[in-house]
């Protein structure tokens, strides 16, 4: 692409100044993860929308789930591979490989997780991903009954179309703003 033709995303907010809290929270950030993700950077228009944001992920993907953080992940990979987002892909793929310890697994995720060693459960977990993500308006009983069939309880099934539908919106803004993934997502792990 020409320098003329090269898409163009919306601009990240400066890191400097921030309001006390969100610099707080970036420091911890640049601690933990050696960086501030892009994703938060983007949010930081509004520390109230990055609390928000922020809080729920937390919530999604730290909290208490009967689901593995590396699912929960999975989910993120898959929803994301659907919606060919390339912020959620090169991070949550970077996120994979590092809670699997095989880098194999978050590539053969990003391309088609249907090439993927998963076992039944993830499988089944994973279609479900993909269908809530297609056509969510198609979901029923016999989709949620293939989940309890591989050993799912309804709370898991309340967890996976909850990160499932966090991944969905998250994707479409990154899309829609043109979110860039952080630099460093492309090689860790590997």
């Amino acid at each position: 692409m020409t320098e003329e033709t090269a898409p163009t995303a919306l601009d990240l907010p400066p890191l400097d100044p921030l309001p006390a809290g969100m610099q707080k929270y970036f420091n911890v950030c640049q601690d933990k993860l050696g960086m501030v993700p892009n994703v938060l950077r983007a949010h930081s228009f509004d520390e109230n929308k990055l609390n928000t944001f922020s809080a729920l992920y937390n919530e999604l993907m730290l909290g208490d789930s009967a689901l593995s953080k590396l699912e929960r992940e999975m989910i993120a990979v898959v929803v994301s591979a659907v919606n060919s987002c390339f912020y959620c892909l090169a991070a949550h793929g970077a996120a994979v490989r590092q809670l699997s310890g095989d880098p194999k697994l978050g590539e053969m995720l990003v391309m088609n997780y249907r090439v993927a060693p998963l076992d039944a459960r993830q499988r089944a977990m994973l279609d479900f991903a993909v269908k809530v993500t297609k056509a969510s308006a198609e979901i029923e009983e016999s989709d949620r009954a293939a989940l309890r069939q591989v050993g799912f309880t309804d709370r898991d099934i309340w967890d996976i179309a909850n990160v499932t539908g966090f991944y969905n919106m998250s994707n479409r803004v990154a899309s829609a703003t043109g979110m860039a993934p952080n630099d460093a997502y492309h090689a860790q792990s590997r």
